[in-house]
Formats: structure tokens, C-alpha cells, sequence
């Protein structure tokens, strides 16, 4: 760690890091004001000296070793920002009026959530990404690979497979209704279990598995270039379970987000997140259905959508996202996965907000 902490960079004092405020308060009140006084120090060291955890003291030197003078060197551009995002591509859902919602799909260099109640869709979503990022460069897909990470042990490998059969007859339909040689070729390439193949399986059982898992995901894509999205089914499980001190979980959280947007951005991945909810009590009475993991999780996705039910119907209602507009749109899932509603009728009405009596 101690070569880390380049030569040359202009001393900083500890509170202009973005650090916990908890953290800059244990440095300081260990003696550590500025990035010199940490020069040389290993992790258990310090971890020793300021009273904190390894991994905090691990947080404090990694936030060190990747600021220098040349930080300012990142800067870009809004033109560079906006190219960037005309470049990025998007991955079907195979729902057309969900599709029409995100703008055209699920697109690359973005963190998109879903969130909801189990029985609503979330892992059928999930797995029909997997398989439509694969969908060939000549039907204008991605023609990539996916990562599935499983936290609650929802994946099911037959129900997938049914997806994937579903997914090559429904290319090769579309391929001859056009009569376009090129299409129909490739969508005979296309084998269910060669689909599978591509979808990358990580199952986790702990926050802390998690975590490490998020954390080799840069050198796993270096071996695996092709992949395209990386799904999280779900990102709340453990970390509503796992933890008492909910300071060090919402750290945690922080830090995967942040690895999980760099990855987005470095790589123009896709990043798709299943999020539990839970009912906020608003007073007189009231209350409201919202995501899980608190209002400081509430800030990592780009996009933010809640599925819900209404009338035995599934719906999907985007309600953040920098460039598009709030809108719900119904989606079904069916024996060949997730799929345009036959009775769609999209709106912008919040899913807890009733109909009030005529």
C-alpha cells in the first residue's frame, strides 16, 4: 500500500477526502490530518492506531491512492457526457410498452433497478435481460454475454432454458417474415444451451460474499470482453439481514455502487438491480410503498422503476431517471418469458396513488 500513495501529489488535509464523516473523525482524533501522516502506514496499522476496521482502514487508503494532482485530468466535456451517451446501446425486455418507458430498453453504461414485491416479475425480468443481451448484431443487438449474481437463490436454470428456446424460434420468425437472409442465418446459429452458456452464474449466501463478488468483477470482464449486463437478483437481500450497525451497511452499499457504476461507465455495461420494498408510514393513517435499502441507496441507480400490481395486471412505473419522463406501461409473463401486455395501456400515474370516488 505504501507505493500507493503517489510521490509528488499536493499534501491534502483528511477532510476534503470523501470520506464517512465517522472515519475522518477517528483520523483526526488519532493524530492523521493530512495524506503525509499516512504515508507508509500499513491497513492493520492504522486500523490499530484509529480505532477502526480493517476494511475501513482499507477504504481510507484506497480513497488515498486514487487521488493525486491528477484527478482534474478526468474532466470531460458536456459534449464528450452527451456523445457518450447517444454511442450506448439497449437490450430489449421483449415488452414493447416497457421498452417504449426506458427509452428503448435497458441501456448500457447505465444502473437501472427494478423494484417490488416477490411474485412480481423481478427475476423473470432478470433472466430475460440475460438472454436478450445475446440477441445477434444483424437483428441490431448486443450480441453479448451476461452476468446473473443470485443472492436469494430465485435463478432457475429450466425456466431459462424455456426462455432461451422461446427467444431463438421468436429471432427465426422474425427473420423469415422479413426474408432476410443474413437474420435467418444467424438465428439458426442460435442454441438454447449455447445461450445458457453465456450467461455467467455467481451464487452468493452472505453480504460479505457479495461484496468480494462486485469487487472481481473489473478483472472477470477483462477475461470475458463480450459481456454486456450484469444483474443483481437481489441487491437488498443480505444487507437487510445481515446488519446491526447500519452506518457500516449504508458504507458497504456505497462502496459497491460505486464499483458497480465504474464498471458501467469504464466497460459500457449494462447494470440491471432487483430491489425489495417496503411500506413508509407517512402519518394520519397513511402509508406508501418504496424501495428498500433507505433514502442514502436511493441515489445509486440511474434509473429507478417499481413493479406493482393492479387489477391482477403487472405494471412497471419509472419514477427517476435523468432524461425520461415518469410513465408506467404493463408488462406479462408468459410461458416464453416476459412479454408485451395485450391490453397495455401506458400512463404516468404513481402506483400508491388511488382512484378517488366519483
Amino acid at each position: 500500500m505504501n507505493d500507493q500513495l503517489r510521490t509528488g501529489a499536493v499534501d491534502v488535509d483528511i477532510v476534503l477526502h470523501c470520506l464517512p464523516p465517522s472515519i475522518r473523525d477517528k483520523l483526526k482524533d488519532a493524530g492523521f490530518r493530512s495524506d503525509s501522516d499516512l504515508v507508509g502506514i500499513q491497513p492493520l496499522e492504522l486500523a490499530s492506531e484509529a480505532n477502526m476496521t480493517h476494511e475501513d482502514a482499507l477504504l481510507v487508503l484506497k480513497s488515498l491512492s486514487t487521488r493525486d494532482s491528477d484527478a482534474l485530468r478526468t474532466a470531460q466535456s458536456a459534449r464528450d457526457i452527451y456523445e457518450r451517451e447517444q454511442r450506448s446501446k439497449c437490450i430489449v425486455t421483449f415488452s414493447m410498452d416497457l421498452d417504449r418507458v426506458l427509452g428503448g430498453g435497458i441501456r448500457t453504461g447505465q444502473m437501472t433497478e427494478f423494484c417490488g414485491a416477490p411474485g412480481i416479475g423481478k427475476t423473470q425480468i432478470g433472466m430475460q435481460l440475460a438472454v436478450n443481451v445475446q440477441v445477434p448484431l444483424s437483428f441490431n443487438g448486443l450480441e453479448g454475454e451476461a452476468v446473473y449474481i443470485d443472492t436469494e437463490g430465485s435463478f432457475a436454470p429450466q425456466r431459462c432454458l424455456a426462455m432461451a428456446t422461446a427467444f431463438c424460434k421468436h429471432l427465426e420468425k422474425v427473420a423469415v417474415a422479413r426474408n432476410d437472409a443474413v437474420r435467418i442465418s444467424d438465428a439458426q446459429k442460435l442454441d438454447p444451451l449455447g445461450i445458457l452458456e453465456r450467461i455467467h452464474y455467481f451464487r452468493v449466501r452472505d453480504s460479505t460474499e457479495q461484496l468480494a463478488v462486485v469487487e472481481t468483477l473489473q478483472s472477470f470482464i477483462a477475461s470475458h470482453p463480450k459481456v454486456k449486463v450484469i444483474i443483481i437478483d437481489s441487491i437488498a437481500f443480505h444487507f437487510r439481514q445481515d446488519f446491526d450497525d447500519m452506518s457500516l451497511r449504508t458504507r458497504r452499499l456505497s462502496q459497491m455502487a460505486q464499483t458497480l457504476m465504474s464498471i458501467a461507465h469504464t466497460h459500457d455495461i449494462a447494470i440491471v438491480l432487483m430491489n425489495h420494498v417496503t411500506t413508509k408510514i407517512l402519518g394520519e393513517g397513511k402509508s406508501r410503498i418504496v424501495p428498500a435499502l433507505g433514502d442514502s441507496w436511493a441515489h445509486a441507480a440511474t434509473n429507478r422503476l417499481i413493479c406493482y400490481w393492479k387489477d391482477r395486471k403487472r405494471y412497471a412505473f419509472l419514477f427517476k431517471s435523468p432524461h425520461l419522463p415518469a410513465a408506467a406501461a404493463e408488462f406479462r409473463i408468459s410461458k416464453d418469458g416476459v412479454r408485451t401486455a395485450k391490453t397495455s395501456q401506458p400512463g404516468t400515474k404513481r402506483p400508491y396513488e388511488e382512484s378517488k370516488p366519483s
